[in-house]
């Protein structure tokens, strides 16, 4: 059974980390954001489905080609995030949610406020992305 979250509810460090209300407050933040993107996903797909590429003057068509690329790109990247957010609610699920992949330390509460779908502490994010600078330049 899921804890009720008090309506003014938020994280604190003052608390256990990742207790009952911790874990549904991060659930519902997930299972918000994956409703927001499904929502303008559906809206996409309306939109591409009315538009007609049928435009005469070639100019207009070639705007309106770029737009639906760019539409497309952006759901497409839409689609990769659902699919972090469905992991992270996996995380929950099975207990893992709030540590480090890398170092199992808890990721702090800041950083899974600003991105919820975070596998990584700040420290370990840094040292990847650090890696993957050094490797590029090679």
């Amino acid at each position: 059974m899921r804890p009720t979250l008090p309506p003014d509810y938020r994280p604190s460090d003052a608390e256990e980390f990742m207790n009952p209300l911790q874990l549904e407050y991060f659930r519902q933040k997930l299972l918000r954001w994956r409703a927001e993107l499904l929502a303008e996903s559906t809206e996409t797909l309306l939109h591409l489905k009315e538009e007609s590429l049928a435009e005469p003057d070639i100019t207009d068509r070639a705007s309106l080609e770029t737009e639906r690329a760019i539409e497309l790109r952006t759901r497409d990247r839409e689609r990769k995030l659902i699919s972090k957010i469905d992991a992270a609610l996996m995380r929950i699920e099975d207990g893992s949610y709030g540590f480090c992949e890398e170092t199992d330390e808890p990721i702090s509460l800041r950083r899974l406020e600003a991105r919820p779908i975070a596998t990584l502490s700040l420290e370990a994010q840094e040292r990847h992305e650090r890696m993957e600078r050094t490797h590029r330049d090679d």
